[in-house]
């Protein structure tokens, strides 16, 4: 039986000394306790007009010029990644300060704090929380950035439609090959360290997102408005989801269903750690006529676009 219960503070998506202090209890798939009641013990959100995560149609999206390339600030600087933790819904690795991102359409600089993953039971039970024309990835990886101008305040950033901005990355099965990218085996030897919820291990010098990134053309990409995929579902998240997969291992997917717990040693092992998707927004786009063949982006409702408030 998958067993997923936790309290959680704002703090285990975004660590910071201004976390936001409310706490639900929440979980994923157990019978009993599923993402279904998400919507009655967290109301003002869960049940809200922009959830994440959703189902992208590509035929669907619509380019739009306004979604540029990005810059990725310190993306390639050594040791910007930290640590790495068992938050007892996932694995957490903290980013050290000066990495960040803008342009690609968002209003500002972002920050980056944190990336997580996300995953189900094996290569073979994908885990992914967006799907693609309902084509599930075994993982997907989240890097949480913050608006610059909050200064770290999450409680500000909560409050803000656009104070948080997620990207997202599917990650698949790299066929024929164990322990690749170099860089996921590296990492993947650090879950038997943090096998109950809290542990935390400090990683090897050396370690960048680009290099975590590995393979992806960050220049094509989905766009839309929604949440925070836990409770408390805030909708203050400008989703930027990349096309291209980062490709993994098999046997490096397999450890982390296979390896962290969501308490200790007596607990059951984390899995199936994905929100189910949620209705989509209606919206009224604008088709653009002018994004050239080498940066067309799509969207599937912008911060530019009147939103047309409903579930479907």
């Amino acid at each position: 039986m998958n067993w997923f219960v936790a309290a959680l503070a704002l703090c285990v998506l975004v660590p910071s000394a201004h976390c936001a202090t409310g706490t639900v209890a929440w979980c994923y798939h157990a019978p009993t306790c599923n993402d279904t009641t998400w919507a009655t013990i967290s109301t003002q959100f869960c049940n809200g007009s922009r959830q994440s995560p959703i189902n992208i149609v590509p035929a669907e999206a619509t380019a739009d010029s306004s979604l540029t390339a990005f810059t990725f600030h310190n993306f390639s600087r050594a040791s910007n990644l930290k640590t790495i933790t068992n938050t007892g819904k996932t694995v957490k690795i903290s980013i050290d300060s000066g990495v960040g991102v803008e342009g690609g359409g968002l209003e500002e600089r972002y920050d980056s704090l944190q990336f997580h993953l996300h995953w189900g039971n094996g290569s073979s039970v994908p885990g992914s929380e967006h799907t693609v024309d309902g084509k599930r990835y075994p993982m997907e990886l989240h890097i949480v950035n913050i608006k610059s101008s909050h200064n770290g305040n999450i409680t500000a950033a909560l409050a803000d439609s656009t104070g948080l901005a997620a990207l997202g990355f599917f990650i698949d099965v790299r066929p024929g090959s164990t322990g690749q990218p170099a860089i996921w085996q590296t990492l993947s030897t650090y879950l038997a360290n943090i096998t109950n919820s809290d542990d935390i291990a400090t990683l090897e010098s050396g370690l960048t997102l680009d290099d975590v990134l590995v393979g992806v053309n960050r220049s094509s990409y989905y766009r839309y408005l929604g949440s925070l995929t836990t409770p408390t579902c805030n909708e203050a998240v400008v989703w930027t989801v990349f096309k291209d997969p980062i490709l993994v291992s098999e046997d490096v997917i397999n450890l982390f269903n296979s390896t962290v717990r969501v308490a200790n040693s007596s607990s059951p092992l984390v899995f199936n750690n994905y929100r189910r998707i949620q209705p989509t927004q209606s919206v009224t786009t604008q088709r653009s006529s002018t994004s050239s063949s080498s940066k067309t982006c799509y969207s599937l409702g912008l911060m530019a676009l009147s939103v047309i408030l409903g579930r479907s």
